[in-house]
C-alpha cells in the first residue's frame, strides 16, 4: 500500500518539472505555440494542481479518500491522452488543465489515507516516505523529460503515463482499504469552496505570469487583488458560517504557521534550483537534456538517506525544521558560486547540502501541519500542505525567472547567481523565523 501511495505522489509531482525540459521540443514542432501558449503549456498543470487542492482534500474527506484518489488518477490519465493527441496549443493546454485537477485530487488523498491507516507510531516514517516522494518526483520529472527531450518526441512524456496512471489505480484498487467517510466533517461550503479556490487561482496567476508582464504591470497587480479580495471574503465568510471548508482560526497556532511557512520556503528554494539547473548544465556546462537531467541524481541522495533518521527527531520538530531550512539556504549559497568552470564535482556537493536539509525538515513539516487538524480532516489538512508546496514552488520559479531576466546583461551565470543568492538569504532568514514559530511548542500526534 505504501508503495503504491508514493508512486501517485511522485506521478502527480514528476508531471510539474517534466514539462520544461521539453519546452524547446514544443517550441519547434508542429505546434507552433507562442510565446505565451508555451508558458501556459508549463503553467496550466500548476494552477489547476494548486488551486483545487485544499477543495479536494476536503471532497475525500467527505465522500471518500480511495474513491478520490481513484477519481484523480482517472482525470490524470485522461488530461495526458489529450494532451498527447493535442493538434493544437490550447488542446495542449487543457490537457495539461485537466491532469493538474487529477493530481489535486491525488495528493492530499494519499496522505489523508496514510494518516488514517498507518499505526501512531509508525506515523512519521509513514509521512517520511510521503515527502519523499513529492521531492523525488521533481526529480524524477528532470530525468524523465530530459531523457524524452533528448530521444524521443514530446508525446512520449504523456503517453507514458495513460498506462502508468492506469497502473497505478490497479494497484490502488488492490493493496489500498477504504477508509471511513468523515461524518463529522461539514459539506464542501460551496461559496467557501468557490472563494478560495478564485482567490488561490489568481494569486497563482499572478506569481506565474509576473516574469512576463513585470510584477508592477497592469494585469499582475490586479491578479494579486482580485487573490487578496477573494481570500479576503473567504475568510469573512468562513467566520461566520456554521460549516465552512476550514476554519482559518486553526492558524491561531503558531506552529501551523511556523510548518506552512517552513514548507513553502523550502519548496522556494528547492525549485528555484530546478528551474536554473538545467539551464545552467546545458548553457554553462553543454550537457545535453539528457545528461542534464541526470546530473540532478545528487539531489537525490540526502532525501532518500536523511527521511529515515529525521522521521525518529518528528516530535522535535524545532532544531529540525530549522536545521534543515539553513541547510538549503547554505547549499543555495554555494550552489550561486558555481560558473562553467567549475567543476561538477563541487557543484554536486552544494546540490548534496540541499538535499541533506530537505530530507531533513520535510518529514516534519508534513508532520505538523496534518496534525495540527482533526482527524476527520486529514485531507483537508494534506490539501493545505501541499498547497504550500506548490505556492511556493511557483513563487520560486517567478522570483528566480524574473532575477534572471533582470540580469540578461550579466549571462546566465551571473543571472543565476543573483538569484540564488536571493533566495538563499529568504531560505536563511525564513529558518529563523519558522524556529522562532515552533517555540518549544510540539505538533499534536
Amino acid at each position: 500500500m505504501l508503495f503504491a501511495l508514493c508512486a501517485c505522489v511522485l506521478a502527480a509531482q514528476g508531471m510539474v518539472a517534466a514539462i520544461n525540459l521539453l519546452v524547446p521540443q514544443l517550441s519547434s514542432s508542429s505546434l507552433h505555440p507562442s510565446p505565451s501558449q508555451l508558458l501556459w503549456t508549463v503553467d496550466a498543470y500548476v494552477i489547476a494542481f494548486a488551486g483545487l487542492l485544499i477543495p479536494a482534500g476536503a471532497f475525500g474527506d467527505r465522500y471518500g479518500r480511495k474513491g478520490a484518489l481513484l477519481g484523480g488518477l482517472g482525470l490524470f490519465a485522461a488530461g495526458a491522452a489529450v494532451s498527447a493527441l493535442a493538434a493544437a496549443p490550447a488542446t495542449l493546454i487543457a490537457g495539461r488543465a485537466v491532469s493538474g485537477a487529477g493530481a489535486a485530487l491525488i495528493m492530499p488523498a494519499t496522505l489523508s489515507i496514510l494518516m488514517r491507516v498507518t499505526p501512531l507510531a509508525h506515523r512519521p516514517r509513514a509521512l517520511a516516505s510521503w515527502a519523499l516522494s513529492a521531492g523525488l518526483g521533481g526529480l524524477a520529472g528532470n530525468i524523465g523529460g530530459g531523457l524524452i527531450g533528448s530521444y524521443l518526441p514530446w508525446q512520449a512524456l504523456f503517453w507514458v503515463m495513460v498506462p502508468f496512471a492506469a497502473l497505478l489505480a490497479l494497484a490502488v484498487a488492490l493493496t489500498t482499504p477504504r477508509t471511513d467517510k468523515a461524518v463529522e466533517a461539514p459539506a464542501l461550503d460551496p461559496l467557501g469552496t468557490l472563494l478560495l479556490t478564485g482567490g488561490l487561482l489568481a494569486l497563482l496567476f499572478g506569481i506565474i505570469e509576473s516574469p512576463l508582464h513585470g510584477w508592477t504591470s497592469a494585469r499582475i497587480l490586479t491578479a494579486f487583488a482580485a487573490g487578496a479580495v477573494l481570500i479576503a471574503l473567504f475568510v469573512l465568510h468562513a467566520l461566520r458560517s456554521p460549516a465552512p471548508l476550514f476554519d482559518p482560526r486553526v492558524f491561531a497556532s503558531a506552529p501551523l504557521r511556523a510548518a506552512t511557512l517552513g514548507t513553502a520556503v523550502s519548496f522556494f528554494g528547492l525549485f528555484s534550483l530546478f528551474y536554473v539547473n538545467s539551464q545552467f548544465l546545458q548553457y554553462e556546462k553543454g550537457y545535453d537534456a539528457a545528461r542534464a537531467g541526470l546530473a540532478i541524481i545528487p539531489l537525490t541522495i540526502g532525501m532518500v538517506l536523511i527521511p529515515r533518521l529525521a522521521a525518529r527527531w518528528s516530535a522535535r520538530p524545532r532544531p529540525v525544521v530549522g536545521g534543515g531550512l539553513l541547510l538549503i539556504g547554505i547549499g543555495l549559497l554555494g550552489a550561486s558560486t558555481a560558473t562553467g568552470s567549475t567543476p561538477y564535482a563541487l557543484y554536486a556537493c552544494w546540490l548534496l547540502i540541499i538535499s541533506a536539509g530537505t530530507g531533513l525538515c520535510m518529514p516534519a513539516l508534513t508532520l505538523s501541519v496534518v496534525s495540527s487538524l482533526p482527524p476527520h480532516q486529514a485531507g483537508l489538512g494534506s490539501g493545505l500542505s501541499t498547497s504550500a508546496r506548490e505556492v511556493g514552488a511557483a513563487l520560486g520559479v517567478a522570483v528566480t525567472g524574473t532575477v534572471l531576466a533582470s540580469h540578461g546583461g550579466d549571462g546566465f551565470a551571473g543571472g543565476m547567481a543573483a538569484a540564488l543568492r536571493i533566495v538563499a538569504l529568504v531560505v536563511i532568514a525564513a529558518a529563523g523565523l519558522v524556529t522562532l514559530g515552533y517555540g518549544r511548542t510540539r505538533p499534536r500526534a
